[in-house]
């Protein structure tokens, strides 16, 4: 369900699993408690959110105070955020911006439209992976319902076993890990970081020679090349 990655006095960062829902989804273990049961804390409170099919870093608080100063650092745009996913197809381009407001589209997804009123911003690079897929790092710089999933699908790249944007593809899991955080916490700087390979809880996909490559090289994404983007 979940591995601890990273504890302070006033949050704790887990690896959250694949299929794991961060609510009370029907049949599911509510993940803010167990997480509490094995911390020892009376209570949790959530931060952000990852979607059930995305695996990898989720910020927990362990008191009021520091979830609204920490949760207004994400909605301020101040955390910087790192994803990993693999895509089912060669995108249009290979690294870049995806940016545009989100409508709602079919049952419970998202599509990307090319008004900017409230736009989704992301950014990305990409590298090889297995023949007819493609790895990307993707760096958020808002925090929209299925962002990533929707952005890699507009540039011809859905990731691999989603199965909202990419009904076709079937896999061990949905190609999507939260790899890493940087924020800064009452004047300390926190740089975070969660590996998906050689986890077999994570899924096969990351273990591939080429994929394995593509991770190694973006080991630490904060130091790397990002452009500068008007936020």
């Amino acid at each position: 369900m979940f591995d601890i990655v990273f504890t302070h006095p006033d949050f704790v960062v887990i690896n959250k699993h694949p299929n794991v829902s961060v609510h009370k989804d029907d049949g599911d273990t509510m993940l803010l408690q167990e997480v509490a049961k094995e911390t020892g804390d009376a209570q949790l409170f959530l931060v952000h959110r990852l979607d059930k099919m995305t695996s990898g870093l989720l910020l927990l608080a362990k008191t009021s105070k520091a979830a609204s100063e920490l949760s207004i650092q994400f909605a301020n745009r101040d955390v910087n955020k790192f994803y990993l996913a693999i895509g089912s197809k060669k995108p249009k381009k290979k690294q870049g911006l995806v940016s545009g407001d989100m409508e709602r589209s079919r049952r419970s997804s998202w599509k990307l439209v090319n008004s900017q009123h409230n736009p989704a911003v992301t950014q990305f690079f990409s590298a090889a992976a297995e023949p007819g897929e493609r790895l990307f790092l993707c760096k958020p710089h808002t925090g929209k319902t299925h962002q990533i999933r929707v952005a890699l699908k507009s540039v011809g790249s859905g990731i691999v076993g989603d199965p909202i944007y990419n009904t076709a593809s079937q896999a061990d899991r949905g190609y999507l890990h939260a790899f890493a955080l940087s924020f800064h916490y009452q004047n300390e700087h926190f740089s975070l970081m969660c590996d998906p390979r050689n986890n077999p809880l994570l899924g096969e996909k990351w273990n591939h020679e080429t994929v394995s490559l593509g991770i190694e090289s973006w080991i630490a994404p904060w130091d790397l090349p990002w452009p500068k983007i008007n936020k």
